[in-house]
């Protein structure tokens, strides 16, 4: 099966899985219309894709069939069994995803951008692909420099792709998992529950659990919080500066980076 084919399946069936999941284990309280919002971060999700597209083709996988070809990057000069590099390929992508995600926070340049994904008013499956089209190619131009470094085979990369996709909406989702499960699955995932804290309007937890796929990260490196000041329900989602339904309109996402910088939500040194 194409691999675009096989990530649109993947992706299709986990979003109607959680959308369902949504109306039937709901978590948080919803605060803003949820059909407006899934038209608007689909339509956002649209644009990235004709983009990604335009700008870029084949994106990732066309990478790794060029550099397969040519023998670039590390694991075409290492001679390991297929299933160990898919999962080290797994792992050290979503590491450097999640370092990523940290810089986004760090650099207030990268902050106008990364700030539509946390303008929406609720979080929920849609809120996963909910990214300014900048941001998405910046993103896929420095995917594609991994991919030329680490030289994974095609498969190895849609495995990835399809997981962090995957786990992207499951991470957002408005779903209830039973607290056991919860702590459980946080070992070594992110929970729904973990990723709500992250999209706070508090700065503290803004700057937490920044993870999408695997929690350790966050754990290893001092940026994991267990529970946000304020209980699961009562989480206050978003950013200060946009707290109206028609501050975060399709228009205004797209020319949010180029108005005004919420910077005190950046992770860079406080101005005195």
């Amino acid at each position: 099966m194409d691999a675009n084919l096989i990530r649109f399946a993947i992706f299709i069936s986990v979003f109607l899985l959680m959308l369902g999941l949504e109306s039937i284990i709901q978590r948080h309280p919803t605060v803003d219309s949820k059909k407006r919002r899934l038209k608007i971060n689909l339509a956002l999700t649209g644009i990235d894709i004709l983009a990604v597209r335009i700008f870029f083709g084949t994106a990732a996988v066309g990478a790794a069939q060029f550099s397969g070809e040519r023998g670039w990057g590390l694991f075409n000069y290492l001679e390991w069994p297929e299933g160990l590099e898919t999962l080290l390929v797994v792992v050290i992508l979503d590491l450097m995803i999640y370092i990523q995600h940290v810089v986004l926070h760090m650099i207030p340049f990268f902050w106008r951008f990364h700030v539509v994904h946390h303008s929406d008013l609720d979080l929920d499956v849609s809120s996963g692909l909910r990214f300014h089209p900048l941001e998405i190619l910046a993103s896929m131009f420095y995917k594609l420099g991994l991919v030329f470094a680490l030289g994974p085979s095609p498969m190895a990369v849609i495995i990835f792709e399809a997981i962090l996709n995957g786990m992207a909406q499951f991470s957002h989702s408005n779903i209830t998992l039973p607290d056991k499960l919860d702590r459980l699955l946080r070992y070594v995932l992110v929970t729904p529950d973990m990723h709500r804290i992250h999209h706070s309007v508090e700065k503290r937890e803004t700057n937490s659990n920044f993870g999408f796929n695997l929690s350790v990260w966050d754990r290893a490196l001092g940026t994991y919080i267990h529970n946000a000041s304020k209980p699961q329900p009562r989480i206050i989602i978003g950013v200060n500066a946009f707290r109206t339904s028609e501050e975060v309109s399709l228009k205004n996402l797209l020319m949010m980076p180029f108005r005004v910088v919420p910077e005190s939500y950046s992770l860079s040194p406080e101005k005195k």
